[in-house]
């Protein structure tokens, strides 16, 4: 059995679906338990495997089969693939910010989650701890644990003063994310315009963050609007990094047919 760890970088906004509506707001899907948005694996293989299959020469489709599994087709049975994925989650989120254009956000929570998977190294371990030792610490807790120095910061309507402020060495992550970072674009500023904040916090943030887009349906010929056709979808919007584990799953003992 192998694993690995694949990143996204949004480049245009990601409606990943939901399972409920709230009158014309198309929601998108979130966690139970956190209210954070996510990508469901589901969605995440099916697309993969869509583009395989649009890609791939007739001698490997039964691979792809292999891979993800026979579909329900012609009165047959699915079968179990043998590649698995788990669902892809935020690790950086962007957010306006009128004293720096930019911010990327993260929290322990997503922090955590990703250290699983990089290696919960003792560096790695260690920052985590004093992330969270600077923002719940009993005697004047700091509102955020930067990357870089400056003396106020604005998030969306907050505005942090420096003694509200503490910066750390974001080495840990760095090394993790260098490949990531060397891309051209936005990305290569993470972590000079990253900042962790409490999980509370962050959610509040991300929930003001989503990009909320109105889509309306025209009449064919008059090009007017339909009526009741008005909807808006939530979106994950450009710039987020999102991180999903995948693997192989355990080798098969052969069994014989006799």
């Amino acid at each position: 059995m192998s694993n690995f760890l694949t990143y996204m970088y949004l480049l245009t906004p990601l409606h990943t679906g939901g399972s409920a509506d709230e009158g014309n707001l198309m929601g998108i899907a979130r966690e139970v338990h956190t209210e954070f948005p996510y990508l469901p694996s589901s969605s995440l293989r099916g697309r993969i495997r869509a583009e395989m299959e649009t890609k791939a020469t007739p001698e490997l489709k039964d691979s792809i089969d292999l891979f993800f599994g026979k579909k329900i087709k012609d009165g047959g049975q699915p079968t179990e693939g043998e590649i698995w994925y788990a669902d892809a989650t935020i690790l950086f989120f962007p957010i306006a910010s009128l004293s720096h254009h930019l911010i990327w956000v993260t929290c322990p929570l997503w922090l955590t989650r990703w250290s699983r998977w990089v290696g919960h190294s003792e560096s790695m371990a260690t920052f985590i701890e004093q992330c969270q030792t600077e923002l719940t610490r009993v005697e004047q807790p700091k509102s955020a644990v930067l990357s870089f120095n400056t003396n106020q910061l604005y998030l969306q309507t907050a505005i942090l003063e420096s003694k509200e402020l503490v910066r750390l060495d974001f080495a840990p992550i760095k090394t993790a994310l260098t490949p990531m970072m060397e891309r051209p674009g936005l990305v290569g500023q993470l972590l000079k315009k990253a900042i962790v904040l409490t999980d509370e916090d962050c959610i509040a943030l991300v929930e003001m963050g989503l990009q909320r887009e109105v889509r309306v349906a025209l009449e064919e010929k008059s090009k007017t609007v339909k009526g009741g056709s008005f909807r808006a979808e939530e979106a994950i919007p450009p710039e987020t990094i999102l991180f999903f584990p995948w693997g192989t799953k355990p080798a098969k003992d052969y069994l014989p047919d006799n």
